[in-house]
């Protein structure tokens, strides 16, 4: 591949109606990128940040083959690409002065960019975030069900909605979540565009929560999942992700995913119960640049 294939742009507009088709081609391996280049075109870039406006597909033959963009908090996050694709990329941003903080994509070229660049920048690179992405096949209801009913989210759920999002963040150590949520800065968390769901008993008090993007493509993901720790065990986290799935299916979704941490033996042994089957494996990489050297 020539480098002059990768197109870059700070016009999400342009760039999401050159580049849509081949997003739109596989919406689960694509969610996330689906998902935030959404974000950026109808909340506005400026509201993402300006590093966030980069972005860069690769061309050939007349059709887009990958893409790239930069997130808010400076990381890469690019579609699969060869080995021979991602040193590609690597040399040309480096031409062009890029700076990123690290790099996020499916295993394989997270581990074939974060290498290249380190060959080209001598930057360090660290794993910092390891995820299966799964799909969800025939959708599989628990035996035994628990108790109760599924009931989506309201006005008045705010405050307890925000409240257990910032819990799992603390369970997950999500800080930059956690820190937009204690300055008041919901709307900007990754959870301010979601759609919530709530598990509640018979009495009606609430005991698990899941949410759901937007549709975008045909595809939604499941994110968060979250019961407090004094309830786990009662089957209310398959409850909820079976009610907030059905409902995706009932609405005419052809996709729905879902993130899960590979540690997590019991969260990935539950959506494999359920119907979800694995697809891909993703990677964080952060990028640790020397300091500069005296004249």
């Amino acid at each position: 591949m020539l480098r002059d294939d990768w197109q870059l742009t700070d016009d999400v507009h342009d760039f999401h109606a050159r580049a849509g088709d081949f997003l739109r081609s596989r919406p689960a391996v694509h969610n996330t990128p689906l998902t935030d280049l959404e974000k950026m075109r109808t909340r506005g870039a400026d509201r993402q940040g300006a590093e966030a406006t980069v972005l860069g597909r690769l061309d050939s033959g007349g059709e887009t083959r990958a893409v790239f963009y930069r997130t808010p908090r400076g990381y890469l996050s690019i579609t699969p690409l060869s080995a021979e694709q991602t040193g590609t990329l690597a040399a040309h941003l480096v031409g062009l002065g890029h700076r990123p903080s690290g790099v996020i994509a499916d295993h394989d070229t997270a581990t074939a960019f974060a290498e290249a660049w380190q060959r080209h920048t001598g930057a360090a690179s660290t794993p910092f975030w390891r995820t299966h992405l799964y799909r969800l096949g025939t959708l599989t209801p628990p035996r035994p069900h628990p108790e109760g009913r599924g009931r989506i989210a309201r006005a008045q759920d705010h405050e307890q909605v925000v409240r257990w999002c910032r819990e799992f963040c603390v369970d997950v150590g999500e800080q930059p979540s956690i820190d937009l949520i204690d300055t008041g800065s919901w709307a900007d968390s990754r959870f301010g565009d979601r759609h919530f769901t709530f598990w509640e008993t018979p009495d009606g008090t609430p005991v698990s929560m899941a949410a759901a993007t937007s549709i975008v493509a045909g595809m939604i993901r499941v994110d968060p999942v979250y019961t407090p720790a004094h309830l786990r065990g009662h089957g209310y986290a398959a409850a909820v992700t079976v009610e907030v799935s059905r409902a995706a299916l009932a609405f005419g979704v052809t996709d729905v995913v879902l993130y899960t941490d590979p540690a997590n033996l019991t969260s990935n042994a539950l959506y494999q119960r359920l119907g979800y089957v694995r697809i891909a494996d993703f990677t964080g990489n952060k990028f640790t640049y020397g300091a500069p050297e005296a004249a």
